[in-house]
């Protein structure tokens, strides 16, 4: 979907297909009947935005093959999609049954992260359509943060030179301009606002910036205003939105009962009590948990944020709650008053199959109606902020 913003921008504003476990072409193709076009369907849009993910097998075969990248330019047009933004966080199996710490490798002190990146950036810059102004892709926030040293240090920055030379180098070749945006995270060596400000201050910010998930900087206890000023005045710009929720405990030791049902095997669900906020370590074991059932176990204090995307539209149950008023906070931080200039958004719950029981879809029709669902909600968030569709849809 494309919204207008008050200063002529258009905004970009679809859903992430890491939800989707997908890995080859041919599932790829698949999966946007199975998904996308209801989920367009039940929108009423002519045009539906995806933040497509393509694991790095690929992604490979994509960059290789013009010929592949045409068709599948093609199968997204005829079916009402477009694609601005790729998620290149998760290299491959982000949908297996037990990915935890796995996700953040290959990192970015490895040439084979670089490759990939720079692969999804060829393969974008076919995909872009004739109009958007630019792409982007996230990525992970060079490592998890452990190990860590200066020598790792020393080679992320060598390969984010390598990044920045590799999309000047695109941008020659096919004259579409694609940026990465770093995304900070919890347990990562870039977890805050701050975190980033320290680790990537003095990369090249013409093509290298910041990826803001709204889950994470909720999990941070960052006021969103803050941390968006401390991105400015640094001169990093968010490239990329990732408008998501956490999950959100006032009171963890009366709410026991209720959590235990959230812990699951896949993804990991770093908690952080309000003791991280500000911290220079917000990892730290006195207020910070790498799972949700080591917290558990560890009884840390509350409240608690962790890192568990729900559904926009679907709060969970009380006791417990989301985040949401931090997302609210930074959408209109980024579009009222001074113009970020961020212009891709992308709804990424990316954890609807392991969702407790209950609240977890049954039928892939099930689970296009709840990503419909969530992309009204934000797109409704953002009509109140003054933003304009440029097209009639309906809410489903």
């Amino acid at each position: 979907m494309r919204l207008r913003h008050a200063g002529g921008r258009t905004i970009h504003l679809g859903y992430c297909t890491n939800v989707h476990p997908a890995e080859d072409l041919a599932g790829i193709l698949a999966q946007l009947d199975s998904y996308a076009v209801p989920v367009r369907t039940a929108l009423g849009a002519d045009l539906l935005g995806l933040g497509l993910w393509l694991a790095a097998p690929v992604a490979a075969e994509l960059a290789a093959d013009a010929d592949a990248r045409r068709r599948l330019r093609t199968a997204l047009t005829v079916r009402g999609l477009e694609v601005v933004t790729l998620n290149g966080f998760p290299y491959a199996a982000f949908q297996a049954p037990v990915v935890k710490g796995a996700v953040y490798q290959p990192d970015w002190t490895t040439q084979e992260r670089l490759d990939y990146t720079l692969d999804l950036a060829r393969v974008l810059a076919d995909l872009l359509p004739d109009d958007a102004a630019r792409g982007s892709i996230s990525t992970l926030p060079l490592a998890w943060r452990t190990p860590w040293d200066t020598a790792g240090a020393d080679a992320a920055r060598r390969r984010l030179d390598q990044l920045a030379a590799g999309l000047a180098a695109v941008e020659r070749d096919s004259g579409r301009v694609i940026r990465v945006g770093f995304e900070p995270e919890p347990g990562c060596v870039v977890e805050s606002s701050a975190q980033a400000v320290s680790a990537l201050s003095g990369m090249d910010t013409e093509r290298l910036g910041i990826c803001l998930d709204l889950a994470h900087l909720a999990c941070a206890w960052e006021e969103p205003s803050v941390a968006l000023d401390r991105l400015t005045a640094a001169g990093l710009p968010v490239v990329k939105v990732q408008v998501s929720a956490a999950l959100e405990a006032t009171d963890p030791a009366g709410e026991t009962a209720a959590l235990r049902r959230w812990v699951e095997p896949r993804f990991l669900h770093q908690t952080r009590t309000v003791g991280c906020a500000g911290s220079p370590d917000p990892a730290d074991p006195r207020w910070a948990a790498d799972d949700l059932d080591v917290a558990l176990d560890a009884g840390l204090p509350g409240p608690w944020r962790v890192h568990y995307h729900v559904p926009l539209h679907a709060p969970p149950e009380p006791p417990l709650d989301s985040t949401l008023p931090v997302l609210r906070a930074a959408l209109a931080a980024l579009f009222t008053g001074a113009d970020a200039g961020c212009d891709h958004l992308d709804v990424e719950t990316y954890t609807w199959g392991v969702l407790p029981a209950a609240r977890r879809p049954g039928t892939d029709a099930e689970l296009a109606a709840g990503i419909a669902a969530e992309l009204a909600f934000a797109r409704d968030e953002l009509v109140a902020l003054g933003l304009t569709p440029t097209e009639t849809v309906t809410t489903p």
